[in-house]
């Protein structure tokens, strides 16, 4: 009897170990495709297939994440090419993916950057009318991001942005916000995700907007 016990618990072992492999694998598969994602449809389709791993991986924060983080994407996108009247419901879509996601894991650094950025795009679909709610949420949001990791370089990254693209009445700095963005590629250069699936983008744009400093 104890030999047939024994049996089942390796074949169950067995069965989850290569779900946890299968799981990785196809995880491994789509953020790659993060990178290269271009149009709105594409970063749409992407989130689409988030979706689905994580109606199978009830359990994992990481496909909600990703799945909210393609809507941002897509919003971010869509921001570029003047289509504010399509930002809300996008934001909205990314929303219901954080909020899954912040339900099985509490206090996490990534789970409130992406908070920020969906406040972030829907302040921007009106900036003046909407900054004093969303603005300020989204600036809680960072801050947030900030406490439970400090040395978190997307933290830093945003805040880069922020600074970089905000007019210079408004409290805005070209120089500031390129200080930043080099403050977050020395934090990029040293950082290391807890494990491979965990975000880890971000670095590619801080060098991006350094090089145009140096192109100067």
């Amino acid at each position: 009897m104890k030999k047939y016990i024994l049996s089942f618990a390796l074949a169950c072992m067995s069965l989850l170990s290569f779900a946890q492999a299968n799981y990785e694998k196809i995880m491994t598969e789509k953020i790659a495709k993060i990178e290269t994602c271009k149009t709105a449809e594409d970063f749409q389709a992407l989130a689409n297939d988030f979706q689905r791993i994580a109606e199978k991986e009830t359990t994992k924060w990481l496909p909600n994440y990703y799945a909210a983080f393609s809507y941002i994407q897509k919003g971010r996108v869509l921001m570029r090419e003047g289509k504010m009247q399509d930002m809300d419901a996008v934001a909205d879509q990314a929303q219901k993916f954080i909020d899954a996601a912040e339900s099985v894991e509490k206090e996490n650094s990534e789970i409130h950057l992406l908070q920020k950025m969906v406040y972030s795009l829907k302040m921007m679909v009106n900036p003046q009318e909407r900054y004093m709610t969303f603005g300020m949420k989204a600036q809680e949001e960072l801050n947030k991001a900030e406490k439970f990791n400090p040395n978190n370089p997307r933290v830093t990254l945003i805040k880069a942005e922020d600074i970089y693209f905000t007019p210079e009445q408004y409290g805005g700095s070209k120089i500031k916000g390129m200080e930043l963005f080099k403050a977050a590629l020395e934090k990029f250069n040293s950082f290391k995700p807890k494990a491979s699936l965990e975000p880890n983008w971000g670095k590619e744009e801080a060098e991006y907007f350094i090089g145009l400093e140096k192109a100067k």
